[in-house]
C-alpha cells in the first residue's frame, strides 16, 4: 500500500533543501522496498519549520520539521509513515498555535492541496464561486463584489467593485482581465505562495472577473524572479481543460523592473514596450491594455473573489473593521523569530503580529522599528506598534499597509542609513519619466549623505525635497519614497545627528 507524503515545492522550502529531502525520501523508500507517493504541495507559511514534511496516516496528516536529508533514514526507522514519534514530530500542523489563531480565506488551501491538480482543488471547495457566477448576471456579480467591501490588495486599496463596474459599463468589442503579479516589495511573498501553492484560486478569481465585465482574455504578469510560480501557473492552466470555458489566460514574464508593479507601466511591458508609467487619465478601466477597458487587480484580490461568490458578500464583509473588510495575508520578515505568513481579518494590531505570531526579534534584542508596506512604506517606532491593522488607521499616522509586508529591525539598526536606502532604491528603480522621481531621488541620496556626515542644517532641505517628490511625481514610486525618509526623520531623529 502506497503512503502519501507531502514535501513543499514552495520557493522558500526549496531554498532550505526541500528538493533534496524529497529525493532522499524517495531513495530511502526504494531501499526499504516501501511505496510512497510524494506530492509537492505549497508551504503553509511557517518558514522556520521548512522543509515541513507531512504524511497521510490513519490519524490524519502528521507533520515533521524542519527535515534535513540526514533526518530521513531516522524518520523511516521511527515509522514516520504511520505517524511514529520522532524529535521532529509536530503532529497535526493545523493545531499549531501559529495557524490555529489565523482565519485563512484567500490562502486556505495553500499547503493542503496538490497545486497542479484541478481535481484536488475542486475536492477542497474550489470552483464553487465560478459555478455561482455562471448562474448570475454580470451586474449581479459586480454588486456582490461591491457589497463585500473588497478593496485592492496590491497597496492602493481602491474598491474592487467600483473598478469592475467601470469596466462593465464601458462599451467595447474586447475587454481584458490583467493580474498584476509583479510582487517586488521587500518582505512580501503572499502572491508567490498563492501562485505556487494554489494557482487555481487565482485562475478562478480571474474567470469570475471575466464573467462580471464581459472579458474573455486574461493575462498574469509575473516577475521574472518567480520561475517556480510561472511553472505552477503554466501547469495549472494546461490541466484546466474545459473548466474555464471560453476564458483564456496567458502568463507573461516580467522584464525585471520594480516600476512595472505600477499598473500602467505593467501594461506597457505586456504590450512589448519599455515599462514606464503612463499619464492618467485615461484610466486603465476605460482605456487600458491595447487601448481597451481593463480590470487590473493583484493576486490576493482575485484570490479573494471565489469565496465572496461561493459564500456570499455578507460572509466577507462580516470580517474586518471600518472600511477594511475581509482578511489580508500579512508577511513577517526581517529580524523576526518566527517569519512567515499570517492571514487574519483587519482589526488586529501590529504588536500582535510581531509578538504573538512573530515571537519578537530573532536576535533577542528589542524591536526598534518595523517597515510596513514594502520599500516605500513608513518606518514605525515601538510607540506605534498598537496601531490597528486597518487602511485608514495607518493612513492617519502617515503610513500605508500596502501589500501587507512587514520587515522588522532590532535596536542596532541605523535609521539614517535606512532612509538613505529608500532614496537609493528609488534612484535605482525609477523609470525616469518624471523629474521629481528621477532627479529628486538622486539629489536625496546626496543630501542624506551630507546629513550623515554632520551637516544637520540640511535636514530642512531634505524635507522640502520630499515634499516636491510627494506632490510632483507621476506615480507612487516617487510619491511614496518620502514615506520611509520622513518617518525616519520624525521618529528616529537622533540617528541623523
Amino acid at each position: 500500500m502506497s503512503v502519501t507524503v507531502y514535501v513543499p515545492g514552495d520557493a522558500a522550502a526549496l531554498a532550505l533543501g526541500a528538493d533534496k529531502v524529497a529525493s532522499a525520501i524517495a531513495a530511502e523508500a526504494a531501499r526499504r522496498n516501501e511505496k510512497v507517493n510524494i506530492v509537492r504541495n505549497g508551504s503553509r507559511g511557517l518558514f522556520w519549520l521548512e522543509p515541513l514534511v507531512e504524511v497521510v496516516t490513519a490519524q490524519g496528516r502528521i507533520a515533521y520539521g524542519p527535515v534535513t536529508v540526514a533526518d530521513v533514514p531516522k524518520l523511516f526507522a521511527a515509522d514516520f509513515a504511520q505517524g511514529g514519534k520522532h524529535a521532529l514530530h509536530l503532529g497535526d500542523i493545523e493545531t499549531h498555535p501559529y495557524l490555529v489563531k489565523q482565519q485563512r480565506v484567500s490562502l486556505r488551501r495553500v499547503g493542503i492541496t496538490d497545486p497542479r491538480s484541478l481535481q484536488d482543488y475542486l475536492a477542497h471547495g474550489g470552483g464553487k464561486g465560478l459555478v455561482a457566477a455562471r448562474a448570475m448576471q454580470p451586474a449581479a456579480i459586480v454588486q456582490a463584489v461591491t457589497d463585500s467591501g473588497l478593496r485592492g490588495r496590491g497597496g492602493a486599496a481602491f474598491p474592487t467593485g467600483i473598478k469592475w463596474k467601470t469596466v462593465l459599463d464601458t462599451r467595447a468589442a474586447q475587454k481584458y482581465i490583467v493580474c498584476n503579479a509583479d510582487e517586488g516589495d521587500s518582505g512580501t511573498f503572499s502572491d508567490r505562495m498563492l501562485m505556487e501553492g494554489d494557482p487555481y484560486c487565482l485562475i478562478e478569481g480571474m474567470a469570475i472577473a471575466g464573467l462580471a465585465v464581459g472579458a474573455n482574455k486574461g493575462y498574469i504578469y509575473v516577475r521574472s524572479e518567480y520561475p517556480h510560480a510561472i511553472a505552477a501557473l503554466d501547469a495549472a492552466l494546461e490541466n484546466a481543460g474545459e473548466w474555464l470555458g471560453d476564458f483564456n489566460i496567458e502568463v507573461r514574464m516580467g522584464a525585471g523592473s520594480y516600476v512595472c508593479g505600477e499598473e500602467t507601466a505593467m501594461l506597457e511591458s505586456i504590450e512589448g514596450r519599455r515599462g514606464i508609467v503612463r499619464s492618467k487619465p485615461p484610466l486603465p478601466a476605460i482605456s487600458g491594455l491595447f487601448g481597451q477597458p481593463t480590470v487590473i487587480n493583484n493576486v490576493i484580490t482575485f484570490a479573494s473573489v471565489p469565496d465572496i461568490l461561493a459564500q456570499g458578500a455578507a460572509f466577507y464583509s462580516g470580517l474586518g473593521v471600518g472600511r477594511s473588510r475581509g482578511t489580508l495575508p500579512f508577511q513577517l520578515a526581517g529580524n523576526i523569530k518566527f517569519g512567515g505568513l499570517v492571514e487574519v481579518p483587519f482589526g488586529a494590531t501590529l504588536r500582535e503580529l510581531l509578538y504573538d505570531y512573530g515571537g519578537g526579534s530573532r536576535s533577542g534584542r528589542p524591536l526598534r522599528a518595523v517597515q510596513v508596506g514594502g520599500p516605500l512604506g513608513a518606518y514605525l517606532p515601538a510607540s506605534q506598534f498598537d496601531t490597528v491593522l486597518d487602511y485608514e488607521a495607518f493612513s492617519s499616522i502617515g503610513a500605508a499597509l500596502g501589500h501587507g509586508g512587514i520587515v522588522a529591525f532590532d535596536d542596532t539598526v541605523d535609521m539614517a542609513k535606512q532612509a538613505r536606502y529608500a532614496m537609493q532604491f528609488c534612484a535605482n528603480e525609477s523609470c525616469g519619466k518624471c523629474t521629481p522621481c528621477r532627479i529628486g531621488s538622486t539629489r536625496g541620496v546626496e543630501v542624506i549623505d551630507r546629513i550623515r556626515a554632520g551637516a544637520s542644517e540640511q535636514i530642512p532641505l531634505l524635507r522640502s525635497l520630499c515634499d516636491t517628490m510627494t506632490h510632483g511625481s507621476m506615480c507612487a514610486m516617487g510619491g511614496m519614497t518620502p514615506y520611509p525618509v520622513l518617518s525616519a526623520l520624525e521618529h528616529f531623529a537622533e540617528d541623523f545627528e
